[in-house]
């Protein structure tokens, strides 16, 4: 039988970076690379660079997975929640939008920012656009 091991063929030569801790500390709005400093600049906006040990922000593409995340979390969340409060009780349709569309908006706005932290750390942590020191070539293809 053989053996699989990380760093074979196609491997870059790079040391292997911690996915979770990167993730968590992204999602706590810290830096991915020291835990330190502060990812964001701004509510969904990040900083260009860490404040503490100057890893650079500025050229992360987290785009619109975030807020497909978000949106999937709490979809799933409050459709749930709300089903499970319409089987067990008797509440007016107004009653139902009263409860559940502030707490989705809410829930969204407080998750959008964790989240796309977590996204940047993700990316930092497998050397994704521009995290691993290397430029980011553009794909061309040749007008025909």
């Amino acid at each position: 039988m053989q053996r699989h091991e990380f760093g074979g063929e196609g491997h870059s030569g790079r040391p292997q970076r911690n996915l979770w801790q990167s993730m968590k500390r992204g999602f706590m709005g810290r830096c991915p690379h020291c835990g330190e400093g502060r990812l964001f600049s701004g509510f969904a906006r990040t900083a260009e660079s860490c404040q503490v040990c100057d890893e650079p922000f500025h050229h992360h593409r987290a785009d619109d997975l975030p807020a497909y995340l978000v949106i999937f979390i709490v979809g799933h969340v409050v459709v749930a929640a709300f089903m499970g409060a319409e089987a067990t009780s008797d509440l007016s349709m107004w009653t139902h939008l009263a409860i559940w569309v502030p707490i989705t908006i809410v829930s969204s706005i407080a998750l959008l920012q964790p989240v796309k932290g977590a996204v940047v750390g993700l990316q930092w942590a497998l050397y994704m656009h521009g995290f691993g020191g290397d430029a980011e070539e553009l794909e061309t293809h040749p007008e025909a």
